[in-house]
């Protein structure tokens, strides 16, 4: 099989984490500055959990351009990678 699927699938994973990651900060009901205070905790879990992603994209973007056809083994591999950071929304909203 040839690699293009894989990084498609992968992309398309990292692209939902990060959709959902988002959606868990949600709009505060005042107006003023005042009322982004009490989400500062949850922005700086959503930061920094966007930068490990991100490292993470980049590490397997680069990693996907090493190889030119993918089997069995590193399919599943990469489904092994994904399943962990699928788990990222979960801890980002547990930390904030």
């Amino acid at each position: 099989m040839k690699k293009g699927r894989m990084e498609a699938f992968s992309d398309g994973v990292f692209a939902i984490i990060i959709t959902i990651m988002v959606l868990e900060l949600k709009v505060p009901h005042g107006m003023d500055l005042n009322s982004l205070i009490p989400l500062i905790p949850k922005f700086l879990s959503y930061v920094l959990s966007f930068i490990f992603l991100a490292i993470y994209w980049n590490n397997h973007h680069h990693l996907c351009q090493a190889i030119e056809r993918v089997n069995g083994r590193i399919l599943w591999a990469n489904i092994h990678l994904l399943f962990w950071l699928s788990l990222i929304p979960f801890v980002t909203g547990w930390m904030g």
